[in-house]
């Protein structure tokens, strides 16, 4: 089982990623949108914002996420890692409900270009 440590550098990779990807998908995420992460099997969720393509982790709380943020995510730490990793399909993991992913229609249509 993931720890709460890698996951959030998990995240941090993610957000390293994003600013250094090519225009199109640093367009793609070019929002300033509320972010929460909800690692289930830890109950643990990372709050922040996806701003200027890269994701900025504020807090880290037991349980859900106190406010409802505009992109919400929730998964397993180990599937977290995997998908940094590149060991999981995310379109796949979403798909069958695996990962949740859960937006405005305007964002997911804009995240899409990530999957």
């Amino acid at each position: 089982m993931a720890t709460t440590g890698e996951c959030r550098s998990a995240l941090d990779k993610i957000s390293d990623n994003l600013a250094r990807a090519d225009d199109g998908v640093r367009g793609a995420v070019a929002l300033d949108r509320s972010l929460s992460c909800h690692i289930t099997d830890l109950d643990v969720s990372f709050t922040g914002r996806l701003t200027a393509g890269r994701i900025e982790v504020v807090e880290t709380l037991d349980g859900r996420p106190p406010e409802r943020a505009e992109i919400r995510l929730a998964m397993t730490g180990d599937d977290l890692v995997a998908l940094v990793g590149g060991e999981l399909n995310f379109a796949k993991s979403w798909a069958t409900g695996r990962v949740k992913l859960e937006a405005g229609f305007r964002d997911l249509m804009r995240l899409r270009k990530l999957l």
